[in-house]
């Protein structure tokens, strides 16, 4: 069960990401989150969108895996996998804050998955 609530909380943290990133991106919301300027939110809103787009992706697989239950744990394990790559590519090449954002709870869905 444990396991279960970490990888739906990873879930949950991309289908919030993806709403920023899709739809919030230009908001005050969206540029505190992200530290953009109004010019640069403005200039980089088509590429958000399609970053959202792919966080969404990446939730809809990790909840596909759970829908799936003890068959989908490969499928789990996978999109896990993908988020902390993910996560670590992007705590190297643009913020530190998505290691912990990002990769640390992939990370630690990933090995309860492997423990259950």
């Amino acid at each position: 069960m444990l396991a279960n609530i970490l990888v739906t909380l990873v879930a949950v943290i991309h289908i919030y990401i993806l709403v920023l990133e899709m739809f919030l991106w230009e908001t005050p919301a969206g540029r505190k989150a992200f530290k953009l300027s109004v010019d640069f939110a403005r200039e980089t809103r088509v590429l958000a969108a399609n970053q959202g787009l792919y966080n969404g992706f990446l939730a809809a697989g990790l909840l596909w895996g759970l829908w799936l239950g003890d068959s989908g744990v490969s499928v789990t394990l996978f999109f896990l996998s993908c988020v902390l790559i993910a996560g670590i590519f992007g705590a190297v090449t643009a913020s530190r804050k998505i290691l912990y954002v990002q990769a640390l709870p992939a990370l630690v869905a990933l090995v309860a998955v492997m423990l259950r």
